[in-house]
């Protein structure tokens, strides 16, 4: 069964470019566009990686990010974050963090790479 992915990003263009090429390297793919559409998306069908833009209308992907670290049956899904803007990720427990622009091989490599490991903790 194919692992299911979930990509938070608000950016219609983004989110069609990373879309395309999760599927074509096998993954299922839902998608938000906002923090508590993915929230809620976690909450009912929790996904096998969560890809999470940092900024989102609605709520964060940092809050998102801390909501899922606060709740004891999502905090150990793998998160990839992905963000234009400059943070200190350490206050993040993410698997790994891609600065834009990324492109689609980098992100399906690291999805690879953190669906493997699982869980969240390493990053780059």
């Amino acid at each position: 069964m194919a692992k299911r992915i979930l990509i938070v990003e608000d950016n219609v263009d983004l989110h069609g470019m990373f879309r395309h090429a999760l599927v074509l390297a096998g993954f299922d793919v839902v998608h938000a566009a906002d923090g508590l559409a993915a929230l809620r998306t976690i909450d009912n069908a929790p996904p096998d990686l969560v890809v999470l833009d940092l900024g989102l209308p609605t709520m964060s992907g940092a809050e998102v990010r801390q909501e899922m670290a606060d709740r004891p049956h999502t905090r150990d899904i793998p998160v990839i974050v992905i963000t234009g803007r400059p943070f200190d990720a350490r206050d993040l427990d993410v698997a790994c963090v891609l600065r834009k622009p990324v492109s689609a091989s980098r992100l399906v490599a690291e999805v690879f790479n953190a669906v493997m490991k699982g869980g969240a903790g390493s990053q780059r």
